[in-house]
């Protein structure tokens, strides 16, 4: 929709055009300075991440997170050539799998610093959700070689040895997973990164199937060769429901969902901004870990352009800092109806 007062921009910006140029320039500067040392108050679970220093945070914890599991799946691998255990190989390949995943991930965090193209004029955050479907579908397969393997493990039951050792390997790669289960889920939580969190609770079922190691050693160690398959079948159950969440939340992110609370925390910030009558259509939308809004507002149809603009500029400075994780907001400001007056919007109204 085209209109005079839309703003659009990527961040903080406080430009007035004066009644001249000179003045204009000294407004300007006067009000840069006044922004920059004017304490700001922000929540500190709500803190707004610059766009690159999120994507910054979550390579480290990515990096952090291949460091602890490719230890981990060392461990093991030790352990696998003294025992032989065969559960524990599939646990060691299923750790093994899972410090793979920051592969497409950080690919994705590296593409999304990119600036945007004619192109891809949004940049190219959508590669974060891209990686999240790499992993959704890589907890699927864990999940089958879970399964499958504990089903041949049931239908041919296999002794297991050097017991003890494959308990503290089981231990090892629980606590392991578990440490970077934690993190991914904490710093892509606090960045909005869907695709960081799946790939934490990806973490989480390689936890549950090194438990799972350790309860079977334990059964086979009192006799129960079935125990490992059989605790092996319900891991794998918990593993689907894991699978479930993953999918859920990479599968909103694709179709443009956000928490309802936003939206509701969003308006109720523009209709307290000075000259806003009301609040028409607003959107907000992810791309990779960032949001970006699309608003429309009802002001004073007697205003002039340069005092409409200045009510969008008001409501965009708001929502900025209302809103974690909003980087950007285009305002679009629509004249309250006068009586009589004909719909402003009903040249375009058969495109909608």
């Amino acid at each position: 929709m085209s209109d005079p007062h839309r703003h659009h921009r990527d961040g903080h910006h406080h430009a007035h055009p004066g009644p001249s140029p000179s003045a204009a320039r000294w407004r300007r500067c006067a009000h840069r300075l006044a922004h920059r040392l004017t304490p700001h108050s922000h929540e500190s679970a709500d803190k707004l991440d610059p766009a690159l220093e999120s994507s910054a945070r979550g390579l480290r914890a990515l990096w952090v997170s291949l460091a602890v599991l490719g230890a981990t799946a060392l461990a093991q691998a030790a352990v696998v050539a003294v025992s032989g255990s065969v559960a524990l190989l599939g646990d060691t390949v299923h750790n093994t799998a899972d410090a793979l995943t920051a592969v497409p991930l950080g690919i994705a965090f590296v593409l999304g610093r990119r600036a945007a193209t004619r192109r891809f004029t949004y940049g190219y955050g959508r590669a974060e959700d891209l990686a999240g479907v790499v992993i959704v579908l890589t907890i699927t397969a864990s999940a089958v070689f879970a399964a499958w393997t504990a089903v041949d493990r049931l239908l041919d039951p296999r002794p297991v040895t050097h017991v003890p050792a494959v308990a503290v390997a089981a231990l090892v790669g629980f606590a392991g997973n578990e440490w970077v289960a934690r993190h991914r889920i904490r710093v892509g939580r606090e960045i909005g990164s869907a695709a960081l969190v799946a790939d934490g609770l990806h973490a989480r079922t390689d936890g549950y199937t090194s438990l799972a190691v350790l309860l079977g050693a334990g059964g086979a160690a009192l006799g129960w060769q079935r125990a490992d398959p059989v605790v092996g079948l319900a891991i794998t159950a918990a593993i689907v429901l894991v699978l479930r969440d993953a999918a859920r939340e990479v599968f909103r992110r694709l179709m443009d969902a956000v928490d309802p609370a936003l939206v509701d925390r969003a308006e109720r910030v523009l209709d307290g901004v000075p000259g806003v009558r009301g609040v028409g259509e607003l959107r907000l939308r992810w791309i990779g870990h960032r949001l970006r809004a699309e608003v429309a507002l009802v002001v004073d149809g007697e205003a002039t352009v340069r005092e409409a603009h200045r009510i969008a500029v008001a409501a965009e400075h708001a929502l900025l800092h209302a809103v974690p994780r909003l980087t950007a907001a285009l305002v679009h400001a629509d004249p309250a109806p006068s009586p009589g007056e004909a719909d402003p919007h009903l040249a375009i109204a058969h495109h909608a």
